[in-house]
């Protein structure tokens, strides 16, 4: 290859860098205001939040749909990925567990939306709900076996049943100011430890 060939090359890698940098903010930015707001949020606050135009967010996500359904793909992919970063930085595995589950609790809120935005594409949420598993399952399995071996909490503990209790739990929550999901989950999770 010449060297024009080579810069333009570069160049267009740099450009596809950049592009999926400035949609991990815009997804970024849409999940804070998922939180805050719920799914139905204007997409305005989303370019506010982000600091773009609206039209940047309708270029890479036309419909609200397209949006959550990336926001939702992007947030398990971040859990997905949390969980090793957090058991490898310590201090505990206990502590890795906690702080993951934190994380997971974030992301229901946002997932709770993600029905409504479908509108009756149940072969689309359904595959959706399998990337869900598949992703998520095994990194609370290991979460749950480090500190199950590290006998911090029992060892029969099974990932999807827990994931399940915590996700029951958070149902319902951003719709009555006085219930308190995240404090109930605090308490599942401190409920796992095996006693002194």
């Amino acid at each position: 290859m010449n060297e024009s060939g080579e810069r333009a090359g570069n160049s267009a890698k740099s450009r596809r860098k950049d592009a999926r940098r400035n949609q991990q903010t815009l997804l970024d930015a849409a999940a804070a205001v998922f939180a805050a707001s719920g799914v139905e949020a204007p997409v305005r606050d989303i370019a506010t939040e982000a600091g773009v135009g609206t039209g940047t967010i309708y270029r890479h996500f036309p419909t609200r749909a397209d949006l959550v359904i990336a926001v939702y793909r992007h947030q398990v992919d971040a859990c997905a990925e949390a969980g090793p970063a957090l058991l490898a930085a310590g201090p505990t595995p206990y502590a890795a567990l906690e702080r993951w589950v934190g994380l997971f609790v974030d992301f229901l809120v946002t997932k709770h939306g993600l029905a409504a935005a479908m509108q009756g594409d149940s072969a689309g949420f359904e595959t959706l709900h399998a990337y869900f598993l598949d992703r998520l399952l095994p990194v609370c399995a290991r979460l749950l076996d480090a500190a199950a071996a590290s006998g911090e909490i029992r060892a029969d503990l099974d990932a999807y049943q827990l994931m399940r209790g915590i996700g029951n739990l958070c149902i319902g929550a951003d719709g009555d100011s006085r219930y308190d999901a995240r404090r109930l989950v605090a308490l599942l999770i401190a409920g796992l430890r095996r006693p002194d």
